[in-house]
């Protein structure tokens, strides 16, 4: 048993959607959460940027003495990874691999839609993932820069006329692709599924990696978890301004005890 604490991170409130499904899954761990909404996007920055922005966040997780880290940012992840991996002896865990795996798991077509930010996009790491794993797989890419603007704004936003259409403008040339199954590869859009659901109607599979990843920490060898039956305590912070952000997690999270400490993540 270990009873230090899991860190997880994302470029804003998008991650939340992983660390609620990994407190679910995990209710003794401890978790630390840092959501960079200061900085948000990422998707929209070079490598570069991202990669710099990926090591100030890693450095401020192992200053809260964590275990391992899970990245909850397709951004960082199909860009920072390996550099990530390079520099920092932690075990880290990334969103690509079990998000590509479920999405192949729900489809029965094979043909797979995949949306994300345009560093996610570009990096092409759900294409390669996805066809490593089934060669036959057809798989249709699109950026949606919006969206994760969009979440950052507040829950008015996430399903709106100004969602709806921005929906429209993105998603509806995926539909006539014929896809069967949609991986949402940003931990922003989980918050506008609703809406994504609207557009691309009933019969298409949305798919995040927030289960897949929680139950791919559980099962892991290399992690000591904290067996114990007491609730894990949760740590929220973020660089952005504490009034906006609490109760967004709030509302994501669906807890009313929840602190949120600011944080100058360039001191990292």
């Amino acid at each position: 048993m270990c009873n230090k604490p899991i860190g997880i991170f994302d470029s804003g409130l998008g991650g939340l959607t992983v660390l609620k499904e990994i407190h679910r899954i995990l209710p003794g761990e401890n978790l630390v959460y840092f959501g960079d909404s200061k900085r948000a996007p990422y998707g929209t920055k070079s490598r570069e940027t991202i990669t710099n922005f990926a090591f100030q966040d890693m450095r401020f997780m192992l200053s809260k003495n964590v275990k391992a880290i899970v990245i909850a940012c397709n951004t960082v992840s199909s860009n920072a990874l390996e550099k990530i991996k390079s520099e920092f002896d932690i075990p880290v865990l990334e969103v690509i691999s079990p998000g590509s795996a479920a999405g192949l798991a729900a489809s029965k077509t094979k043909i797979i839609g995949v949306i994300g930010t345009p560093a996610t996009i570009e990096s092409n790491a759900y294409k390669k993932e996805l066809s490593d794993k089934e060669a036959s797989c057809r798989i249709y890419q699109k950026s949606c820069p919006l969206f994760v603007s969009l979440v950052e704004e507040g829950t008015e936003f996430w399903n709106n006329e100004i969602a709806e259409l921005t929906a429209n403008h993105y998603l509806n040339g995926l539909k006539e692709k014929g896809i069967d199954t949609l991986i949402l590869g940003c931990t922003h859009y989980p918050l506008l599924k609703e809406v994504i659901q609207k557009v691309v109607g009933p019969d298409i599979k949305l798919i995040d990696s927030a289960r897949s990843i929680a139950e791919l920490l559980r099962d892991s060898t290399t992690i000591k978890m904290n067996s114990t039956a007491v609730k894990g305590l949760v740590e929220i912070f973020t660089s952005d301004s504490i009034e906006k952000f609490m109760p967004l997690c709030k509302d994501i999270l669906g807890k009313d005890n929840l602190t949120v400490e600011h944080i100058d993540i360039e001191n990292y």
